[in-house]
């Protein structure tokens, strides 16, 4: 007798099959002149600098899709995120599975509420050299509080909205985990990505972080610190009578 629930059917594809159906769909894509933008991971880690990192690191604080992040690491390892784009507020993906067509993904990221992003420009504005590394398309280490604190540029699960074409029923299924984590490995290539996803335009964000940082210099221009010497002590200091 034949059984409904048939093991061999649901079996996961393994890594040769998922990477020969992956090549397939990028020669078919190419041979109709579209631009797909594939995820290439090289060696086990799926992101090496530490936000792409943290990227990774901050998914898998979501609890409610544990059992399907380690098969999206899986289909990341293996090249199954043939094309991955990123936009304002948006994340659109085609992720290689068993059969020969690719995986619709589209993952959706709230914008950032005003009051977090003048928490953010706060936070961004404390030391001016940090925006110039920005500029340059870098994070600097003194700003991992920007992305890991609670009211960061990181996505929460109930900000994070998700569909995929294939016919998983679970809430996340491991064609939407491939596509996050391949987010990650994108933003080793360009951090500033953060920033497109959440809704915030770079070059705006950096004006108003300095515009409020010379406010805030110009507000102290007149108090007196311990720092400043008076006229007094110039004289005494380098032994001038009169002065």
């Amino acid at each position: 007798m034949t059984k409904y629930w048939n093991d061999a059917y649901y079996s996961q594809p393994n890594a040769s099959q998922l990477k020969q159906n992956s090549k397939e769909s990028v020669r078919r894509a190419s041979d109709r002149g579209q631009t797909l933008k594939p995820v290439t991971i090289q060696g086990r880690l799926i992101a090496k600098s530490w936000w792409g990192r943290a990227w990774c690191d901050n998914l898998e604080q979501y609890a409610d899709y544990e059992s399907r992040l380690d098969r999206g690491k899986r289909y990341v390892r293996t090249g199954s995120v043939i094309d991955l784009k990123i936009q304002k507020g948006r994340i659109m993906a085609r992720v290689q599975g068993t059969r020969k067509t690719p995986y619709k993904v589209e993952i959706r990221i709230s914008p950032l509420s005003e009051e977090k992003c003048q928490s953010i420009i706060q936070k961004c504005g404390r030391r001016t050299e940090n925006l110039e590394k920005l500029l340059n398309g870098d994070f600097p280490e003194e700003m991992k509080e920007l992305f890991q604190s609670r009211d960061g540029l990181f996505p929460s699960p109930r900000e994070i909205s998700f569909s995929c074409s294939c016919p998983d029923w679970a809430l996340m299924c491991k064609h939407v985990a491939a596509a996050l984590y391949g987010v990650g490995a994108r933003l080793d290539e360009n951090p500033l990505l953060f920033f497109e996803l959440r809704g915030i335009e770079v070059g705006h964000f950096i004006d108003v972080t300095l515009a409020n940082k010379v406010e805030a210099l110009l507000q102290n221009a007149d108090k007196k610190t311990d720092r400043v010497i008076d006229d007094a002590q110039i004289g005494s200091l380098f032994g001038f009578k009169d002065f």
